[in-house]
């Protein structure tokens, strides 16, 4: 396919239905919380769909900073400072889980490709 009707396929058409404005608030210490509000294509609020509060913060390990981040269960700014410590600590558990069970499949392949097959036995 040629550079141009590649161009010419992709669609960056705004959906005008799904719009959201963000705002993005922090303590300056632990973390922030992005505040995602629904609004009209005129850009007035939209109250038939619920706002989103998303949850950010980084801890410092030996390799360098580990973002954090994860959706928080609330419907106001004031529920999303009370839930964001849990939802801190549940995601990077989460996180944590992930990341033992990459290193449980990476030693299972090294063990696998290590054998040594000995024809005839």
């Amino acid at each position: 396919m040629r550079p141009e009707e590649t161009i010419n396929n992709i669609n960056f058409s705004i959906d005008k239905n799904n719009l959201y404005r963000e705002e993005s608030i922090t303590d300056m210490k632990v973390g922030s919380i992005r505040r995602i509000i629904p609004i009209k294509s005129d850009g007035s609020a939209d109250p038939s769909r619920v706002e989103i509060y998303i949850g950010h913060t980084q801890l410092m390990s030996p390799e360098g900073p580990l973002p954090i981040q994860a959706e928080l269960p609330a419907t106001s700014l004031e529920d999303a400072m009370n839930v964001f410590p849990e939802a801190m600590k549940q995601a990077l558990a989460e996180m944590i889980e992930q990341i033992q069970q990459m290193q449980k499949q990476q030693q299972q392949k090294k063990q696998e490709s290590s054998r040594i097959i000995i024809p005839g036995r």
